[in-house]
């Protein structure tokens, strides 16, 4: 499968290494990147928790496949896993487009960082 990526002329440079294994590329350290990813390397710890407003994702439904996703969701990645705690509205509509991924800014972070995100 391949993915399209788009950056503004004035994105700063960075490196992405995949794996044949399955395993997910690792995102740098020097800040975050905004790379398309597929929704099920993205795991949603607090969906359970929460409801999202259905008239709001069928919106974004609407704008996303008329102009596409305008922002990307925020995305932590720890240890090679993607982690995803904001965007839930976002989320819901691409996957009900049927979209195999989606635009995120990406940041690194660590397991302390990770615990006090599921706090």
């Amino acid at each position: 499968m391949a993915f399209l990526l788009q950056f503004p002329n004035n994105f700063r440079t960075f490196s992405v290494s995949a794996s044949s294994n399955g395993a997910s590329p690792s995102v740098p350290q020097t800040g975050p990147v905004i790379l398309e990813l597929p929704l099920d390397k993205i795991r949603r710890p607090l969906m359970r928790t929460r409801s999202n407003d259905q008239e709001k994702v069928k919106d974004l439904m609407d704008s996303i496949a008329q102009i596409g996703l305008q922002v990307p969701i925020d995305v932590l990645e720890v240890d090679g896993v993607y982690y995803g705690f904001s965007g839930c509205h976002r989320y819901e509509a691409h996957q009900r487009l049927g979209l195999p991924t989606i635009r995120c800014k990406i940041r690194r972070g660590t397991k302390e960082t990770l615990r006090h995100h599921l706090r």
